[in-house]
């Protein structure tokens, strides 16, 4: 059976509003009955603007995550984002120390036009943000970089996973992987990032999956959101609760990659901008298959989606609302994730 573990981006609210620390995380984490965690090491709101929910690199402090995670005998993964060299070295040291085998992180995409710079991915929403248009040259700078890194990764013993995360398509990312052709670096397959670029998740699915080392296991829906330039955005929402083929994208890992852990990453309450041009993905337009336009999850007069994943920002009331909804749907999205794991076990052991 493979192993299921959670995400601390699926608990983002509890994190920022001082409601857990990396020590609780991992005591629910047990208390829902997972095998692991996945730890984000990226800067947010009220987090250490380095270490992120993880907080501190102090050796000491690693030390008790390590000797807490090896008590529940869980394993663990951390997540950060670009490919600088020094930054990478000390993600690697830190994960080494807790004793995480998997580093996830995605190629830093530098836009062309106003505004420029490269893209957050601290859970901001920049409507002035210009999107679609970034120079392709960034995954071959992505090779140069990755390859630096790579006698830290045999060193340590540690694999590097670059994600779908929102810009890259499936095919873009592959032929990185085909650059590098290295048993230290893989994919990292996020179940519902893929719609952001225009994509299928389920074709995104069959891209990666030959290439991937681990997951985010999510589910999304399409919502009007009428500050958008796409007047859409794409909402998380429990699992099990989105349009997404939940069921086939993850019989197509189980049985076309080398995965042996899934991570739920529940994102909700949280809306994404689509980043890529209209049928970069292979999906001209939303209103069909996981595209299916939905209904908003709270009345835009009371909260817009652009609200949705700092709503302490609006009210106290609000945030404590959503603080419970988060947790419950937290704990609606491991059950569905061991769910479709159990029957996919059933449906093999049965020769179906």
């Amino acid at each position: 059976m493979i192993k299921i573990g959670l995400d601390t981006e699926t608990l983002h609210l509890w994190f920022q509003n001082k409601r857990m620390d990396i020590f609780s995380f991992i005591k629910t984490v047990h208390q829902l009955g997972l095998d692991g965690v996945m730890i984000n090491l990226i800067k947010d709101y009220n987090l250490d603007p380095v270490w992120g929910t993880l907080e501190s690199d102090d050796p000491e402090h690693l030390a008790k995550v390590r000797q807490l995670l090896e008590e529940y005998h869980m394993y663990a993964e951390v997540a950060t984002k670009g490919l600088e060299y020094e930054h990478l070295k000390k993600v690697i040291q830190v994960a080494d120390a807790i004793g995480a085998d998997i580093i996830r992180t995605y190629v830093p995409i530098t836009l062309n036009r106003q505004g420029g710079g490269e893209t957050g991915g601290d859970g901001k929403y920049d409507f002035g943000k210009v999107r679609l248009d970034f120079d392709p040259a960034v995954f071959d700078e992505a090779v140069v970089s990755i390859n630096k890194v790579i006698p830290l990764l045999k060193k340590y013993r540690i694999k590097l996973a670059l994600e779908n995360h929102e810009y890259e398509t499936s095919e873009e990312l592959v032929g990185v992987m085909k650059q590098l052709n290295s048993p230290w670096i893989g994919l990292h397959y996020d179940f519902g990032n893929a719609m952001m670029a225009w994509e299928e998740p389920v074709q995104a699915a069959k891209n990666m999956a030959p290439y991937t080392f681990t997951t985010h296991f999510k589910d999304h829906i399409v919502i009007p959101c009428p500050e958008d330039q796409y007047e859409y955005v794409v909402c998380g929402v429990p699992a099990g609760e989105g349009n997404i083929d939940l069921q086939q994208c993850l019989e197509i890992m189980m049985e076309q990659s080398p995965i042996t852990r899934l991570n739920v990453e529940m994102c909700y309450p949280y809306c994404a901008q689509f980043k890529r041009a209209k049928g970069m993905g292979g999906v001209a337009d939303v209103g069909e298959g996981c595209f299916k336009i939905e209904e908003p999850l709270y009345d835009p007069n009371v909260i817009k989606p652009s609200q949705y994943y700092y709503p302490q920002e609006v009210s106290e009331e609000l945030l404590e609302e959503l603080l419970a909804k988060q947790m419950e749907g937290a704990q609606k999205s491991v059950e569905y994730a061991k769910k479709l794991c159990r029957e996919y076990a059933e449906k093999r052991s049965s020769g179906r």
